[in-house]
């Protein structure tokens, strides 16, 4: 058993579906040849044994008040009359010439009614033959005697082989055709199957997320190809996860280069402190701290970027107004020379609930407020309003522009009217993941009359 289940294992899966297709056609081949054998014997035995009974019913007739006898003694020939007898149920009745069919205790029990009639095969003079042996019911009352019948059965014997001869032959073109079929039905029907293991294989040995499985046009919609289909569609998403991930690592290398090497020069400078006037050892030190702080910000957001979801244990029921206004004071303490201002007003807004973690929608309406904030003139206003379907933040800034728009919440992206100003680039693509987190969607567009405008569209 365990070498069979080894041997199962082992098989592709294309020959162990042909094999049970075979299987299966074969036992139904064969059954239905079996069946068809059967009825074909039975009827040529039948017709057989009514031409028995025909000839036996003329005996009876013919020499129903004559004693025991061989009636016709001629059994070498195929044509009737058939070899036939009276045998009587007393032994002691014998008649003057030999019986030539045999006469056993069933043939006197026949003929003295204790047993009904049977039909047997036998040889006689080297050829088969069947024997039909019946009470003697036409003779007068009182007489306890049996018919003996017998007919080759050569004609019948040479049928019963021609069609088990055929049947076998008509079994085997169908178990042989069930093979064929099966083995076609296998290769076509897993052909995405085998596709699909070429291609694994051939990204597991390049590692290259970039191939897909060939379908042919004009394909069927069914479950193999729907999977060919998914294993497509699983590739394109690896790619572009591959991608992203490659772009980021890229984008944060060359981030990362700048402030390094200015940590790097102001660390080497302050290495030689004796050499530096007080003031020079102030401003290389104020210039290092605020290198750190932005490369430790930059690696947060990094970080927090490369969070692809939520963690489900964390999630809670938080209310949108008193989450807004604490993020709004908050802004205010850090851009002390921008306006914010916080509308509230729509009656809807009050009740509003959104599920998803405090800190990290905390996190997404600060990066939008400092956003706007950086790019407001001094004595700018930032206008903050909140319904029950959406959050705005709009600034009086220069605005974005067209050739920008598309590109605002791509990582590491800074439009050049940003360059000068402090930031990675990171704040508005981690506004957009953690709003994508929650269900919500995070656009971005020019305001009429100037300025941004940032629309948070919450989960209904």
């Amino acid at each position: 058993m365990r070498a069979h289940a080894r041997w199962r294992r082992r098989r592709p899966l294309r020959t162990r579906l042909a094999l049970a297709c075979t299987a299966a056609v074969a036992v139904v081949a064969i059954g239905i040849s079996a069946a068809a054998f059967s009825i074909v014997r039975y009827e040529l035995n039948h017709q057989l044994d009514q031409h028995l009974t025909q000839q036996a019913t003329l005996v009876q007739q013919q020499h129903r008040d004559q004693g025991p006898q061989v009636v016709y003694g001629e059994c070498n020939y195929l044509a009737a009359p058939a070899c036939a007898q009276i045998v009587s149920a007393d032994p002691a009745r014998t008649p003057n010439e030999p019986y030539l069919l045999p006469v056993t205790a069933a043939t006197r029990q026949v003929a003295a009614r204790r047993r009904p009639g049977y039909v047997t095969d036998l040889t006689i003079g080297g050829h088969p033959a069947r024997m039909l042996t019946t009470p003697m019911t036409a003779a007068a009352p009182g007489t306890r005697q049996a018919v003996q019948v017998a007919l080759r059965s050569d004609s019948v014997e040479e049928g019963v082989q021609q069609a088990g001869a055929l049947m076998a032959a008509v079994a085997a073109a169908g178990v042989l055709l069930a093979a064929l079929l099966g083995l076609t039905v296998a290769r076509t029907s897993l052909a995405p199957v085998t596709r699909l293991t070429r291609t694994a294989e051939r990204i597991a040995a390049t590692r290259d997320a970039g191939l897909r499985i060939d379908l042919p046009p004009g394909r069927r919609e069914d479950e193999l190809t729907r999977l060919a289909d998914s294993f497509n569609t699983m590739l394109g998403e690896l790619e572009q996860s591959v991608a992203a991930q490659r772009r980021l690592v890229a984008d944060a290398s060359h981030e990362l280069r700048t402030p390094l090497t200015a940590l790097r020069t102001n660390a080497e400078l302050l290495s030689r402190a004796d050499r530096l006037t007080e003031s020079q050892r102030e401003r290389a030190a104020t210039a290092l701290r605020r290198q750190l702080r932005e490369v430790t910000g930059m690696v947060n957001d990094l970080i927090e970027l490369a969070r692809d979801e939520e963690p489900r244990p964390l999630l809670e029921q938080v209310a949108l107004v008193p989450l807004v206004g604490h993020c709004v004071d908050t802004a205010r303490g850090h851009w002390p020379a921008v306006t914010f201002t916080l509308d509230t007003l729509d009656p809807a807004a009050a009740e509003r609930t959104v599920s998803g973690v405090p800190a990290r929608l905390a996190r997404l309406l600060s990066n939008l407020l400092d956003n706007a904030a950086k790019f407001s003139p001094p004595g700018g206003i930032v206008e903050v309003r909140l319904t029950h379907l959406e959050l705005t933040v709009r600034d009086h800034g220069p605005g974005i522009a067209p050739e920008d728009l598309p590109y605002v919440f791509d990582r590491f992206y800074r439009a050049s009217a940003a360059r000068a100003l402090p930031g990675s680039g990171l704040g508005l693509a981690m506004a957009r993941q953690i709003a994508q987190a929650h269900g919500a969607t995070l656009t971005a567009e020019a305001a009429e009359g100037g300025g941004a405008l940032f629309r948070l569209r919450l989960p209904a």
